[in-house]
């Protein structure tokens, strides 16, 4: 499959999921409670129905490709290229009537991300890349995405979904980051790892986070010229606990902290 084509077909999978999920959004809807006791994590009938609608696209013309999903079982894990789907991540805020949401469509060949999208269909905002380079397509038109450079933590401004997700160790660490960058901001779900690539936010820091809620993001920041990696400096393909920086110097100086807390 040609680039041209691949970039053809992930649009497709934006456009059905958001066809799927805008009626539910800011609309009365039911929300069950899938943590079964833990920590309220809701999920939708617009999750579903966005990754019913994205897994019966990808099977109709790639049914060879294996599919890795919030919602539903792996189909084909193994295969040499795989889908990485999620479709409401950041369904608290879905929930709660904020955009600050985003559906994230990404592929994976041979283990090593290749292609990814951030897909806004509220505010039709579009994110996506393949490593090499990334871009952006939304109302205010078209363009390629681009890291800033920030040349220490005190003139870096942070991002991350919530300190209250992390267990209290992880907090501590977090903390001890927060207490040296020159501001933070709580919220954002994957929102803030494309500010990132478009040169807004310096530093996102996580923990918790499933392979399909960083997969599909990796490919946008990497080719917009930021840093994806574990709190130890490892690739963050697994998940886990996450260090998204816009340049090396805050990278390493984050890690670093993290390190000794």
């Amino acid at each position: 499959m040609g680039a041209v084509d691949f970039e053809a077909f992930v649009h497709e999978l934006a456009d059905v999921s958001g066809q799927a999920i805008l009626p539910f959004f800011r609309t009365a809807l039911g929300v069950e409670d899938k943590s079964r006791g833990a920590a309220f994590d809701p999920v939708t009938a617009a999750d579903r129905a966005a990754e019913q609608a994205m897994r019966a696209l990808i099977r109709r013309n790639f049914p060879g490709h294996g599919v890795i999903g919030e919602e539903y079982d792996n189909e084909r894990p193994d295969a040499e290229f795989v889908w990485m789907l999620d479709p409401i991540d950041g369904t608290k805020s879905f929930i709660a009537g904020m955009p600050a949401w985003g559906t994230l469509i990404g592929l994976v060949r041979n283990g090593r991300p290749v292609y990814g999208m951030m897909h806004q269909p509220f505010i039709r905002e579009r994110f996506y890349g393949d490593g090499d380079g990334a871009r952006y397509r939304g109302p205010a038109g078209e363009r390629k995405l681009g890291v800033r450079a920030c040349g220490s933590l005190g003139d870096a401004l942070m991002v991350t979904t919530s300190p209250r997700l992390m267990n209290e160790a992880d907090r501590a660490r977090f903390e001890v980051v927060e207490e040296h960058v020159r501001m933070s901001r709580y919220g954002g779900d994957c929102y803030a790892y494309c500010m990132v690539a478009a040169g807004h936010v310096d530093l996102v820091i996580e923990t918790n986070l499933q392979d399909h809620d960083i997969v599909p993001l990796i490919p946008i920041i990497e080719g917009a010229g930021g840093i994806v990696t574990d709190w130890s400096g490892d690739p963050a393909v697994g998940g886990g606990r996450v260090v998204v920086s816009g340049d090396r110097r805050v990278h390493d100086a984050a890690l670093e902290m993290l390190a000794k807390g």
